[in-house]
């Protein structure tokens, strides 16, 4: 009998050493996984060569529909269909705080980069393609003239 004892206290301590190498596990994973963008000062130094115009724009939205809608949503609130089942939360692209805080620079790199959950397009779309999505996700929220 004391054998049997002996082995349920080492399985019960064995199982909740394995809860928590889990939980520190997940919590160095969350962290990871939600921290600042780290965007380098050239890159958010980047001017967005493209002028804004309806045939930019109109290219812009296209990619977004095919690359973004799905986690962004369609009017940019980070609520598409897939949103839920990713964290951290797609950025919401209507927080005018938040847009009219980074550069077009800074959404360029992002694009470009990715960080997970978020793929990096630097090669699945052109140059000229990324900086017109810029510009699309600009057109969710006026734009302060200083944070460009």
């Amino acid at each position: 009998m004391a054998i049997n004892s002996q082995n349920a206290v080492r399985a019960r301590k064995l199982i909740l050493a394995l809860i928590f190498v889990t939980l520190c596990v997940v919590a160095v994973f969350a962290y990871y996984e939600n921290r600042p963008w780290k965007v380098p000062d050239e890159a958010k130094r980047r001017r967005n060569p493209i002028q804004p115009s309806a045939s930019a724009l109109a290219a812009g939205r296209s990619i977004y529909l095919d690359k973004c809608l799905q986690c962004h949503g369609q009017t940019g609130k980070g609520d598409g269909p897939d949103a839920a089942s990713y964290y951290p939360s797609p950025t919401s692209l209507v927080d005018a705080q938040h847009m009219n805080s980074v550069t077009d620079g800074e959404i360029f790199y992002q694009i470009s980069q990715g960080r997970k959950p978020m793929p990096a397009f630097k090669k699945r779309l052109t140059e000229e393609q990324r900086w017109q999505l810029v510009l699309y996700v600009r057109s969710f929220v006026p734009v302060l003239p200083s944070s460009r």
